[in-house]
This record gives structure tokens, sequence and C-alpha cells, in this order.
């Protein structure tokens, strides 16, 4: 890992409002404007008698880490190749891989830092009560990083220009979202659409945090299902993925 590319990176980051915004505030903004409706913070037989609010907070912490890596990442390293920035880099001791590494952790850490942020607020606003299995909600949770960074390096791969990468990783943020629960909490839904949601990256992911908020164990399957999906999506872009 090449330090300098880091902070270049991070200053470049500081730079995009939209970024920071959707990736560490819009988050939080949105658990805060949901917990403002009264109806929220009742407990609801649907949801296992949890509040909404309380089912939330694992969505918006989601909600980031899928914003980070389906819309940030991709649209940052296809702007690089559209531009020639890689074919430069590789041509200077500083190597290709040593951005696609600052990347990673820099959108990785915008991610961990909005769910810190949600969890924070959750709990001081709306007495949302911390995860109960933190160890186990800290192992799904490094998944859930793992596949969304892996996801946007896959979309990066397919696309060539900045505005395939918007195309693609439209197409895909919202199915996305809507296993995450952000429609409908995975809690809600009907058993066997839970089930088939349970198979997707982050409704396995919305899962595994429910069952680590509660102080259980996040299910095996969950995380086999996040860590098989980390897996494929790696070589898919390890493979498919161009410098030029």
């Amino acid at each position: 890992m090449n330090p300098g590319v880091l902070r270049a990176e991070l200053r470049l980051l500081r730079r995009e409002p939209g970024i920071i915004f959707w990736v560490l505030l819009f988050p939080t903004l949105l658990l805060a404007i949901l917990g403002s409706i009264p109806s929220f913070r009742h407990s609801s037989h649907d949801l296992g008698d949890l509040r909404p609010i309380d089912a939330y907070v694992p969505i918006a912490v989601l909600i980031g880490l899928i914003t980070s890596g389906v819309q940030g990442m991709p649209q940052s390293l296809t702007g690089y190749r559209e531009r020639g920035i890689l074919r430069r880099m590789s041509t200077t001791p500083v190597r290709p891989a040593a951005l696609l590494t600052a990347q990673m952790l820099v959108y990785g850490g915008a991610a961990l830092v909005s769910a810190l942020l949600a969890l924070t607020v959750g709990r001081l606003a709306f007495d949302v009560t911390l995860p109960r299995q933190p160890f186990g909600y800290a192992v799904a949770l490094l998944l859930s990083v793992i596949v969304a960074l892996a996801l946007g390096a896959v979309i990066s791969a397919l696309s060539r220009t900045t505005k395939i990468a918007g195309a693609i990783g439209s197409a895909v943020f919202f199915p996305m979202m809507f296993c995450a629960g952000v429609w409908l909490p995975v809690q809600a839904m009907p058993h066997t659409l839970a089930e088939i949601v349970g198979y997707t990256p982050f409704g396995a992911a919305a899962q595994a945090l429910d069952q680590a908020a509660a102080g259980h164990w996040p299910g095996w399957s969950h995380l086999g299902v996040l860590a098989a999906w980390a897996v494929l999506l790696t070589r898919v872009a390890s493979r498919w993925f161009r410098w030029e």
C-alpha cells in the first residue's frame, strides 16, 4: 500500500460533496426522518415486536455500504480509466494496483464511518439498542463491505465510461436496496420472498445484521451466502477488470 496514493484519494473524496452526502450523511438522515414518525417508535407485531426504527438501523447501515460500493467506487475508477490516468500510472513507480487498494480502503472506510454514524444516532436519538452480539455484527458488517466493494469492482470491470458505470450502478442499486429491506424490512416480507432474498448478498447481510443486533450469532447460512458472493464477485472482477 502506497501512503501517498491513499492520502491523495482521501483528499479527492473530501472534494466530492455528492459522495459525502449520499454515503456518509443520507443513511443517517433517512433514519432520523423515519424516527421522527411516531408510529416508527412503537413495537410492531409484523416485525416480531420490534419497533420499525429498530429494524431500520441495520437497513441504514446497508444503504451506506451499497451506495459506496455500487455508486461511488465504480464512477471513480471508471473515470480514471476513461481519462487515461491508469495507463499513465502504469509507466510510473506507482502501480495501478496501489490505486485500486487505496480506492477500496477509502470507500470501504467511508461505508464503515456511515455505519457507525447510523448506529450512534439510532442509539442516542431513538434509544435503539446497540448490537447485543458485537463480534458477530462486526463479522457480518465486514463481509458486507467486502461484497459491496467487490460488486463495485465488477461494475467497474464491465464499464468503459462513467456514463455506463452510472447506468449499470443504478440498475444494480435499486434491486439491492429492495433486498436490503429499504421499502419492506426482511422481517416483514412473506416467508417465501424472505427466503429468496436471503440468497442475495444484501438480503443475507440484512438478516445477519438483524440476528447479531438481537444478540444471536449470525446464521452460518447467511454468512456463507455473503462469503460465497464475495469470492464469486472478486473472481469475476479479477478476470474482467482492465486498466485501459
